[in-house]
């Protein structure tokens, strides 16, 4: 890769960048083949070790936090396990999405080796708000016109693939979502509107700064392709910048400096 990687934020501990659609986080097994990887790429733009501390799916774009340090990556990993890390995402789903909704499905384990039956089913919270909608004179599926929404959406936990498969059990799954979607749709996006891959990013990161002792958090922006497919559709206002703010302690900061302690 000879474009840089974005980088959101650094300091001597971490660093936040900006992962684009495709990417691995670190090198896997299932798929040897990615044009980048990003813990390989990072430290050799860094010319340091990096250590990942959470992920995004490879089709997911967005805010990634890497540690500089082992005892960051413990902190924040600490963090990320504890569900004390506040993530925002925005995604372009297909119909018109609900105002307000949280869904908490059970979620069993995606892991591909066994049986989803042997899988335990695992507590789930999706929170979701439609950002703006659009309505196309385009008979794309049964409809004579074709519907879709904006969502900012907020993961209370973790789960593998827990957004998509919320999303879509609601009725509203992600434009470009090859498993959880409907072809039909992915494929017009792809064809005409220059848009052929899962339109989910990852905006918003807010965690506790163990060694700032003060709460960070840092705005993504999104990709060229997804910022312009939003202003197509008239939601240009909704497109976020790169940027970090400081908080000072909330309420829950003792238990984050505890446990980062």
């Amino acid at each position: 890769m000879t474009t840089p990687i974005p980088v959101i934020y650094q300091d001597d501990q971490l660093v936040i960048v900006h992962k684009p659609s495709g990417a691995l986080v670190h090198r896997s097994a299932l798929d040897r083949h990615a044009p980048l990887v990003m813990l390989q790429a990072l430290r050799n733009q860094l010319g340091q070790h990096v250590y990942p501390v959470h992920r995004l799916d490879r089709p997911t774009s967005g805010a990634l936090i890497f540690a500089l340090t082992p005892d960051m990556a413990t902190a924040l990993g600490h963090q990320f396990q504890q569900q004390q890390v506040r993530k925002h995402y925005l995604a372009i789903v297909r119909g018109i999405g609900p105002e307000a909704a949280s869904y908490d499905w059970a979620l069993r384990e995606e892991d591909g080796k066994r049986p989803k039956a042997e899988m335990p089913a695992m507590e789930a919270l999706t929170h979701v708000k439609r950002q703006d909608s659009v309505e196309l004179p385009v008979a794309i599926d049964r409809y004579p016109t074709s519907r879709y929404s904006l969502m900012s959406v907020t993961p209370a936990t973790g789960r593998r693939h827990q957004i998509r498969r919320h999303l879509s059990r609601g009725g509203y799954p992600i434009i470009g979502d090859a498993r959880h979607g409907k072809g039909i749709h992915n494929r017009f996006f792809r064809d005409h509107l220059d848009a052929g891959r899962l339109l989910l990013a990852a905006t918003m990161l807010e965690f506790y700064h163990p060694a700032r002792k003060q709460t960070l958090r840092a705005d993504a922006a999104i990709e060229a392709d997804m910022a312009t497919l939003m202003q197509r559709f008239g939601w240009g206002g909704h497109c976020p910048v790169n940027r970090v703010q400081w908080q000072e302690s909330t309420d829950d900061t003792p238990d984050r400096r505890d446990a980062a302690s």
